[in-house]
């Protein structure tokens, strides 16, 4: 999820008409922090428009709380730096709940839970489960949780920008295997109907997702709120059946 060219960004931050200033001092207005390019999670659309997961989850949330939303694209290296900053009021891209994290930012109630994936290329069958990455080459974008899995177990990690540029080193040979969410994975091969790789194995892990905040602020109470509204009213539900075909927010 690194991405090298700011540039790039801002362009793409002006090509859509989002904001690219800093967090808002008024309270109608929700800044969020995301990728944009990360399917099916926070992407663009054929028609150029932010869409996704966690965009209409956020859109979703600000409903509930009366304020609009304003996304502000954001490479995943530089994402947390941006939220300290104050360039935007939270991050909203599938970011896992972790201990570390924990210490740095505060965080609202989940509205993913999803399983870790081992990806390798199809006709590799020497991955039955997470200890067989020991040794492996492993693309992945260094910062992430699934980074930090890889380089537990034992895998060489090849740092790389995000899921498109694993799956492609991992097709042309150059690494292993990668490692991702479920979720993520389902839906490329769903999408892409690519016979040359395949889920080897499961990491073992549930992980957790949710918005991410700095500490103390006092908008996670509101996230939380809204997200509890929106589980009863059974708007988080339809969102992820939209997506994904069943529920994942729980």
């Amino acid at each position: 999820m690194r991405r090298k060219l700011f540039a790039a960004v801002f362009a793409v931050v002006a090509a859509t008409g989002l904001t690219a200033c800093g967090g808002s001092d008024d309270p109608s207005v929700l800044k969020i922090g995301t990728e944009g390019t990360y399917a099916p999670f926070s992407f663009q659309g054929t028609d150029g428009a932010l869409t996704g997961y966690d965009v209409e989850v956020a859109r979703a949330v600000g409903d509930k709380l009366g304020r609009t939303v304003e996304f502000v694209q954001t490479p995943w290296d530089a994402i947390f730096a941006g939220l300290e900053s104050k360039r935007f009021d939270v991050v909203a891209n599938q970011v896992t709940i972790t201990d570390d994290r924990k210490t740095k930012y505060a965080f609202s109630a989940p509205y993913t839970v999803s399983q870790g994936v081992v990806v390798t290329r199809a006709d590799d069958n020497s991955v039955a489960s997470l200890a067989d990455v020991a040794g492996k080459t492993c693309a992945q974008t260094v910062t992430s949780n699934w980074g930090a899995a890889a380089t537990e177990a034992g895998a060489n990690v090849e740092g790389v920008e995000g899921w498109v540029q694993a799956i492609q080193l991992l097709k042309s040979g150059r690494v292993d295997c990668t490692l991702n969410d479920s979720l993520v994975v389902r839906e490329y091969l769903k999408t892409s109907g690519d016979a040359s790789v395949k889920i080897a194995t499961e990491t073992g892990e549930t992980s957790e997702m949710a918005f991410a905040a700095r500490q103390d602020d006092p908008v996670v109470a509101e996230l939380d709120r809204a997200l509890s509204e929106l589980r009863a009213d059974g708007t988080l539900a339809r969102i992820s059946e939209k997506y994904f075909g069943t529920d994942v927010s729980q």
